[in-house]
């Protein structure tokens, strides 16, 4: 068989494919977090003075548990922000003191883990890295995507660039020049090497624990949570708890 012609039969078709690839990374879980990642840095950087704010991206540290990834920290003489991103669309339901948010996309709804309790574990271990007032260091969750808020939410939970407005609502110093330096160099040098390899033993830790947990059962109808993966839309490729007693029972938790 002339492999040539097989080549010039199935050229025309590689365009299709480089779409087809382009479109699933798109649609990744990986891209969407590392696009909304993206999207609040440069707003820093646009719209936060360089001098005043010294920002830290993408920051993992030591827990007693295992680690714990910080998107964004932000270090000035106005306190210590730690923001925490949430690349979603769709209608957000939640309060601060609610355990589960819920997200409405279409006629499908979501639970996911109240971003707020999810940063409080960062700025617990941020705590325990810096010798600095505990009300110098700040929460902040960032929706990135083209999300609504259907509840009213603290002011510290924001879409878009509206996390800016709420860190320049702070306008007392309360750290000095040499606190805010030394904060800086505690992050740099307490941080693990911001690779692949430490990413991976985060992620694969998050994994134990998730499965360590297996053993969850159904709020609504008492029946074991089984660990599954979204196959189609917006959520594909998200791990979620799901209720084994489907589809009688959909009760779904996030694992973030």
């Amino acid at each position: 068989m002339d492999v040539s012609i097989l080549f010039e039969a199935v050229r025309p078709l590689w365009w299709v494919l480089l779409v087809a690839l382009a479109l699933g990374i798109l649609k990744s879980r990986w891209f969407k977090g590392l696009f909304g990642e993206a999207f609040v840095k440069l707003i820093a950087r646009v719209r936060l003075p360089a001098d005043e704010y010294r920002g830290i991206h993408n920051v993992t540290l030591a827990t007693p548990d295992g680690t714990t990834q910080i998107d964004h920290i932000l270090v000035s003489r106005y306190g210590i922000f730690v923001i925490e991103t949430k690349h979603m669309t769709g209608w957000i339901f939640g309060s601060e003191r609610q355990g589960q948010w819920t997200q409405k996309l279409y006629r499908k709804t979501f639970k996911f883990q109240n971003p707020l309790r999810q940063n409080y574990k960062h700025v617990k271990a941020l705590e325990a890295l810096l010798d600095v007032p505990l009300e110098a260091i700040h929460s902040v969750v960032v929706f990135s995507g083209s999300a609504i808020f259907k509840t009213n939410m603290p002011d510290n939970v924001t879409i878009g660039g509206g996390y800016v407005r709420y860190i320049k609502s702070f306008r007392e110093p309360v750290l000095n020049e040499f606190q805010v330096q030394e904060a800086l160099e505690r992050i740099e040098t307490g941080r693990l090497v911001p690779n692949r390899e430490t990413h991976r033993q985060h992620v694969k830790q998050l994994k134990a624990r998730f499965e360590s947990r297996s053993d969850r059962t159904c709020p609504k109808c008492g029946s074991v949570m089984v660990l599954r993966t979204s196959k189609r839309g917006a959520n594909a490729g998200n791990r979620f708890w799901g209720c084994s007693a489907y589809p009688k029972c959909r009760e779904v938790q996030d694992v973030t």
